[in-house]
C-alpha cells in the first residue's frame, strides 16, 4: 500500500511543479516584457512582476528538492505495537473525524487523496510532527487534541 502511495505523492509533485513551472515563465515573461516597462515614477507593474517571477522561482526550486527526496524514498511498514517514527502512515481520531497524516521527509501540507482517504503529509519542521514521534496506537494529544487510533 505505501509503494501506491508514494507513486500518488510523486504524481500530485510533479504535477505541481509542471503547473508552477510554466506560472514562473509566465511571471518571469512579464517581468521581462517591455510592455510592462514603468510609464511613470508610481508605476510599479514591472517592480511587482519580478517579485512574483522571483518568488515562484524559488517554490519551483523547493518542489524540485521534495521532488528529488521522494524519487528514491521507501517508507518502513510498522506494527499496531511500535511507536511512530518517521514514515508512518498515521490515522488519529481529531474532533471526533479520522484524519490520515503521513510522516513524511518533506512536502509538508500537502494534503492527497489515496485509496479513499485524504492523507496529510507532515513534515518534520512540523510541530504536530514532533508530537507524534514516539507516541503508540492509543495515546492522545492533548494539543491539538486528538487520538492515535491505526498505524500503518
Amino acid at each position: 500500500m505505501k509503494e501506491r502511495l508514494l507513486d500518488t505523492i510523486r504524481a500530485e509533485l510533479r504535477a505541481r511543479f509542471d503547473r508552477l513551472t510554466r506560472a514562473a515563465k509566465d511571471a518571469h515573461a512579464a517581468a521581462t516584457d517591455p510592455g510592462s516597462k514603468a510609464e511613470s515614477k508610481y508605476d510599479t507593474r514591472s517592480l511587482e512582476a519580478s517579485y512574483l517571477a522571483a518568488g515562484q522561482a524559488r517554490q519551483v526550486e523547493d518542489l524540485a528538492r521534495d521532488m528529488a527526496l521522494f524519487e528514491n524514498l521507501s517508507l518502513p511498514n510498522f506494527d499496531i505495537d511500535d511507536a511512530i517514527d518517521a514514515g508512518a502512515l498515521v490515522e488519529a481520531d481529531l474532533d471526533g473525524a479520522s484524519t490520515w497524516f503521513l510522516l513524511a521527509p518533506a512536502a509538508g501540507g500537502l494534503e492527497i487523496l489515496h485509496e479513499q482517504r485524504d492523507i496529510t503529509l507532515l513534515a518534520p519542521d512540523s510541530s504536530l510532527y514532533r508530537k507524534l514521534l514516539g507516541r503508540r496506537v492509543g495515546d492522545s494529544l492533548e494539543d491539538p487534541p486528538l487520538f492515535v487510533s491505526e498505524l500503518l
